[in-house]
């Protein structure tokens, strides 16, 4: 904060001494206009300029703050203690830090090192960067830490020298050498060896666990499997058969003498359909009547199985959706044409072919 004071103090300064400068200037340009006049103001503005420029190199040189130090200045042979390097300044500005080798003047050496970059909690525009190593000796005496230099815009800043004192360890020679303790003898328990192979235990209970889970499935599995029953395979009604003996079926029930004309139709239609539908593979159930002769148009086909088709369906039609009450002979007529359709349409069932091996 210091040098931000003092910078802003010159700036003050050089200002008022500018403004003399130019009410000079007017003096001598409105009045006098003489050469001696006018030198000694360029000679004054020349030495203006040179201030400025030192000025403003002095401002960036104390823009960055260097400093080394550490936490004990004397340790014991073999006790650590910690080296700090650090360079406060703003965070816009670049310095290179010097780089520090394994050892420091041969005797000191550098156990480790981390960096951390602090920023003023006053100024936010401020920012510590540090750089901090472990040291040791193994050596007494007195060393030199010598100073570090920083690499700025402006030029170069260094840390000033440090001390380090490293002494021994007392012995007191009065007392008698004793022997090497020897080894204590430790119990060695079924826990340490747990302990010791707790990898492998773990491995041996997992592979159990797994083992039992799997053995539980299987065994639930097996005792709740139920026995399959293989079911002789019934042999194939051929379709025309199967046709015939519903057409019976549904004639022994004599719907339409009981007034069930409309079911009777409908049941023997859907007789049919099924039949056209096995029989010629067409959609006959989610067909009309007249989409049902247009997919059999190709088919071989009789004019008079055509025909009996025909009144077999459009009877039906007629008793579905125009109400037509048919007299008994036209229901008997529409039964006979279906049963005949059946027959003279059946598809000839050939014979299994047996091979007949040759006697030798």
């Amino acid at each position: 904060m210091l040098y931000v004071i003092r910078f802003m103090f010159d700036v003050v300064r050089y200002m008022l001494y500018v403004i003399r400068l130019a009410f000079e200037a007017t003096a001598v340009i409105g009045f006098q206009r003489t050469t001696s006049n006018i030198q000694r103001i360029t000679y004054r503005l020349s030495i203006l300029s040179v201030l400025l420029t030192g000025f403003a190199f002095q401002s960036s040189a104390q823009n960055v703050e260097v400093g080394a130090r550490i936490d004990r200045k004397a340790i014991k042979i073999g006790e650590q203690t910690q080296l700090h390097i650090t360079a406060r300044m703003h965070v816009k500005d670049q310095v290179d830090f010097p780089v520090l080798a394994d050892s420091i003047a041969n005797k000191i050496l550098i156990v480790s090192g981390k960096a951390d970059t602090v920023v003023d909690k006053s100024d936010a525009s401020i920012e510590t960067i540090g750089h901090h190593y472990t040291i040791t000796a193994f050596d007494s005496g007195e060393y030199v830490i010598p100073s570090y230099a920083f690499h700025t815009a402006s030029g170069e800043v260094k840390t000033e020298p440090l001390k380090l004192i490293v002494a021994t360890v007392a012995v007191d020679t009065t007392k008698a050498a004793y022997d090497i303790k020897q080894p204590l003898i430790v119990q060695y328990t079924f826990l340490d060896w747990l302990m010791d192979h707790l990898t492998l235990v773990i491995i041996i209970e997992a592979v159990i666990l797994i083992g039992g889970i799997l053995f539980v499935i299987y065994y639930v599995r097996k005792k709740n499997k139920k026995e399959v029953v293989v079911e002789e395979p019934k042999p194939l009604v051929p379709i025309h058969l199967l046709a015939l003996q519903k057409l019976t079926e549904l004639r022994n029930r004599k719907l339409w003498q009981q007034e069930q004309t409309k079911q009777y139709h409908t049941e023997l239609t859907d007789i049919i359909r099924d039949y056209l539908e096995n029989r010629y593979v067409i959609k006959a159930h989610e067909q009309t009547s007249d989409e049902i002769f247009t997919s059999l148009r190709y088919m071989d086909i009789t004019e008079e199985n055509r025909n009996a088709l025909r009144q077999v369906l459009i009877l039906a039609d007629l008793v579905k959706f125009a109400k037509e009450k048919p007299l008994p002979q036209d229901n008997e007529q529409s039964m006979d044409n279906a049963v005949a359709f059946v027959n003279r349409t059946q598809q000839a069932i050939q014979p299994p072919i047996v091979k007949q091996e040759d006697n030798k």
